[in-house]
């Protein structure tokens, strides 16, 4: 939402930066024995340097040409973990991460151990970026978002801007995918495709773009949507389960389509804060 709901940069790489912070949590602690928090700080700052490297290698790059990038970056990274077999163990992936508390606590104790962390990071990391959309950082990247030249002409230093953006949104994804991979313990190249990165345009969508609260409500949406449909197959006995998987992802598409028909701006639409002249 801060790459691309304020500064309109279309960022198509998330599951690139998901997957480094995931990659990077398991190895540091696998290999290197790094204590769980400090792996998950590191693989985060990892997320952060790539993106920000990602953002001055297509500083010159707009729309749909920036799209095509950020994606295939993401897929070159997939392609990487699966065929670098010294250090991902390629499809097999990485497992026995280690996490807090998983040796200490009971399965029912330590999913809500780790329930109460992510919902913290959520709850810290959408006040945090919700300030920051207020400030004055926030103003610029919102002016980039509707005329980049006019920003310029402003004396903004719009590529410093954005890098920035760019880098702290990737590190939010690659705190989510650290957290991914010592939740499950095992990490693989196949959780990293394309599909993540569409679920999370479609949570912005959802939730109305440019507005943090949105995001945060539009990820608990498509969540409930994508999550809950694994019922149907109790109340559609008759289909084979192939069928029902059909089902499911006709009833995701037509619930989010109509979603977007009544509420085309998201749930919660971005505040426009009008100030009338003296």
């Amino acid at each position: 939402n801060l790459v691309w709901g304020l500064g309109g940069m279309i960022n198509l790489g998330l599951a690139g930066f998901y997957a480094v912070g995931a990659y990077a949590t398991a190895l540091l602690a696998t290999r290197a024995g790094w204590p769980d928090g400090a792996a998950l700080l590191a693989a985060t700052l990892a997320a952060c340097a790539i993106g920000a490297g990602v953002a001055l290698l297509t500083a010159r790059l707009r729309g749909d040409y920036l799209a095509i990038v950020t994606l295939g970056f993401a897929e070159v990274l997939r392609l990487a973990a699966t065929n670098e077999m010294w250090l991902t163990h390629g499809a097999d992936g990485i497992s026995n991460i280690p996490a807090p508390g998983r040796a200490g606590l009971t399965p029912f104790g330590f999913e809500m151990l780790f329930f109460g962390l992510v919902w913290g990071a959520v709850l810290l990391l959408g006040f945090g970026f919700a300030r920051l959309s207020g400030s004055p950082f926030g103003r610029v990247l919102r002016a980039i978002r509707e005329d980049e030249t006019v920003a310029q002409v402003a004396g903004k230093r719009t590529l410093r801007f954005k890098v920035q953006a760019f880098a702290l949104g990737a590190g939010v994804s690659g705190l989510a995918g650290g957290l991914y991979a010592q939740f499950n313990g095992y990490v693989a190249p196949d959780a990293f495709g394309p599909l993540v990165t569409i679920y999370v345009v479609l949570a912005v969508v959802a939730g109305g773009t440019g507005r943090m609260t949105g995001a945060v409500l539009g990820a608990v949406l498509v969540t409930a949507l994508t999550e809950g449909t694994r019922f149907l197959g109790a109340l559609l006995p008759f289909l084979h389960p192939v069928q029902i998987a059909s089902v499911r992802e006709g009833v995701i598409g037509l619930a989010l389509i109509g979603l977007l028909h009544l509420r085309p701006e998201g749930v919660l639409p971005e505040r426009v804060r009008l100030h009338s002249p003296p």
